[in-house]
Order: C-alpha cells, then sequence, then structure tokens
C-alpha cells in the first residue's frame, strides 16, 4: 500500500494533525511504496486523477476534491526527425502541474477537519492551494517573495487567500511562513515539505503510458524543489514494477544556471547560490527539499540535471509559441534542454510544459 513516512528514520506520518517535520527525528517525509492501481479500476473510473485515487495514500473516508485536474492533452510532433510529445500540464484548472497535489493535499486537509492553513510559495504552487482550499471552505494564509509573478498573485487573492508580500529571495518568504506557523499555532500546508502531493504529480507517469501505448524514452522537467521529478521518477517505477522487462525512461531536470544546485551536485560542484534573477522564477530554489530523493534515483551515464542560461529559456519561449505552446519561461526550460542534445535522447522525447504562459508577465521580452 502507499504510504508516508519520515526519509531519515522512517517514522510513519502521523494519524492526526499536519505535522510538516518529523516529530521523531526533525526529518522530512516522504512517500514510501508507492502502490499503482490495477488496470481495472482505472478503466471504471471517471478521467481524472481520481481513477487512481488507491494509490494515494489517504484515509478510506477521504472525499475527494475535484476541479477539474488531470487527464491533460498530450500534443505530438515530429521535431528534426525525432517524435517529440508536449505534456500540457499547463491546462490544468489553475494553469499548473500544482494542481495535480494540491487535490490529493487538499482532501487530506479536509478529512482532517483542518479549517485553515499558512503556506509559501513562488506563484504556481500558492495559487493553486488558494483556490483548492476555497473550494473546500478553508482559509489560506501564503507567503509570496516580493518579485512573485503578478497574475499568480491575482489568482491567490481572488480565491480569498491571504497574501503576505516578503521582501528579498525566495526563501525569506519560506522563512516567514514558519515564523507565522509558530506564532499562530497553525498548520503548514507546505507543498514542498507534506509529501501527500507527489503521488498526486505521479499521476502524470500513468497518463503517459496510456496516453502514448508505452512507456516514454525520455522525460524532460523543469526542477525547482524537485516535486514533479520526484513525482514522475516514483509513478515511472510504480509501473515497471507492475510490468516487469520494462526499461525506465531516460530523466532529464533542467534548472536556471542562475540558480542550478542539483545540476551543480550531479556533476560534483559545489552550489555557489543564486547570481541574479531568472525569467523561470518557480526554481529559483536554493535548498531543494527533495534534492537528496531525486540525486539517489538518477543513474549516471543516463540521467542528466542541466541547467541553461537566460537567453537559452528566452530564446525557448519564444520557439514554444511559434509551435503553439504558451508556457511561462519556466516550462519553456524543457524546450531549452531539447535542443542542447536532442540527438543523444531515447525516443519518444516528453516534454512536461509545467505552467501556462498567462502567468508571466514581462514588459521586454
Amino acid at each position: 500500500m502507499t504510504a508516508y513516512s519520515c526519509n531519515s528514520c522512517g517514522f510513519p506520518y502521523p494519524s492526526k494533525g499536519l505535522p510538516h517535520q518529523c516529530p521523531h527525528c526533525g526529518g522530512v517525509f516522504g512517500l514510501r511504496s508507492l502502490n499503482f492501481p490495477t488496470s481495472q479500476t482505472t478503466k471504471e473510473s471517471p478521467p481524472s486523477i481520481w481513477r487512481y485515487q488507491s494509490s494515494f495514500g489517504l484515509p478510506p473516508d477521504a472525499s475527494p476534491i475535484y476541479l477539474g485536474e488531470g487527464n491533460t492533452p498530450l500534443v505530438e510532433r515530429v521535431v528534426r526527425g525525432k517524435r517529440v510529445a508536449f505534456k500540457l500540464e499547463s491546462l490544468n484548472p489553475t494553469g499548473s502541474f500544482k494542481d495535480r497535489g494540491t487535490a490529493v493535499l487538499a482532501s487530506f486537509l479536509k478529512s482532517r477537519g483542518i479549517s485553515e492553513v499558512v503556506e509559501d510559495s513562488s506563484g504556481n504552487a500558492g495559487a493553486s492551494l488558494a483556490a483548492y482550499t476555497a473550494a473546500l471552505g478553508i482559509q489560506s494564509h501564503i507567503f509570496v517573495p516580493e518579485s512573485a509573478s503578478g497574475p499568480k498573485l491575482q489568482q491567490m487573492l481572488i480565491s480569498g487567500a491571504h497574501v503576505v508580500r516578503i521582501p528579498g529571495a525566495r526563501e525569506k518568504a519560506h522563512q516567514a511562513a514558519l515564523d507565522y506557523v509558530k506564532e499562530k499555532g497553525l498548520p503548514y500546508a507546505s507543498h514542498a515539505l507534506l509529501p501527500m502531493g507527489i503521488s498526486g504529480i505521479a499521476t502524470i507517469a500513468y497518463e503517459l503510458a496510456e496516453q502514448l501505448g508505452t512507456l516514454p524514452g525520455t522525460v524532460i522537467v523543469p526542477v525547482g524543489h524537485g516535486s514533479m521529478m520526484l513525482g514522475l521518477q516514483l509513478g515511472l517505477q510504480a509501473l515497471c514494477a507492475e510490468n516487469p522487462g520494462c526499461t525506465l525512461p531516460i530523466m532529464v531536470g533542467v534548472q536556471p544556471a542562475n540558480c542550478a544546485p542539483l545540476a551543480a551536485r550531479w556533476e560534483h560542484k559545489a552550489f555557489e547560490g543564486i547570481k541574479g534573477k531568472s525569467m523561470a522564477e518557480g526554481t529559483q530554489i536554493e535548498n531543494p527539499v527533495h534534492e537528496s530523493e531525486i540525486l539517489a534515483m538518477l543513474r549516471p551515464g543516463q540521467d542528466q540535471i542541466l541547467a541553461v542560461d537566460e537567453g537559452e529559456i528566452r530564446a525557448a519561449l519564444y520557439e514554444l509559441a511559434g509551435m503553439g505552446f504558451y508556457a511561462e519561461p519556466t516550462s519553456a526550460m524543457v524546450w531549452a534542454a531539447l535542443t542542447k542534445n536532442q540527438q543523444k535522447l531515447p525516443e519518444p522525447i516528453v516534454l512536461i510544459i509545467s505552467g501556462f504562459g498567462l502567468k508571466f508577465i514581462q514588459t521586454k521580452l
């Protein structure tokens, strides 16, 4: 069965409350033993992530909150002789892949009778949580860096969230949220530190297998805290566990060059901190929560973590738009990564378009 436990000591996630750290050792909770549902279960269920509810590890009495998340289109193209498929996670209800994880997390919150939560976000996670908690009558307090994109702030505000803008780097918004949690005694509904949403994100892998009729040859994803990459890795492994002899895809994670801690550590280099702002604001994370889990699953000589510079991100943004895909800069990094080493990657190559273009406004592109 799907279960959650501490990554450090193995302590099971408590049966009450919403602790964001292990009460036994202070470690981070993770997803353990992801259980892929049977094909019969998925065939009998509606076409959404809730086809896979038995893999989410929710309490038996949990009632799903459904706003239309999942079952996103997969658009195939031939690019320079290669079979490339674009998974449009940008078409989820709030315009990003975060909705898959938030739907599971919000359903978990409701099952525990939680009526008020705190979160910090650079934008997409906060916008998603604001919408889903609003739909359930849960009040949200969301701390964001002052530089967060206007459209994402608008999404939070119009959903009724209490939004607090914090000057400085992304990490300062995180610390401000933790201080508020301690001051008010409220639960911290962190998309990064709580593990429930990872099982929702894993459904991207299940859908890809269904839509392609096989596993991808390569999957390219943007990486901030790493929830999408980790969810995909776990979902693909769960699929392979049900299909002995299958070959796991090559995983390619992408970060902006001015904040690429995973890329540095994957290449056994020191990470020197953030070097200026990036258009890919959703991935400017100095201390990715899922770093150790992701790196432990990557295969040397096969999988990759790449860094792309601002010029490459900007060019990719325009090139995607020229193909009809309006994506935010964080998503455009996957196209930049493909153009760097396309000939080396096995097909079909899947690019995860994680967020919609209207979430980002910059007067000079």
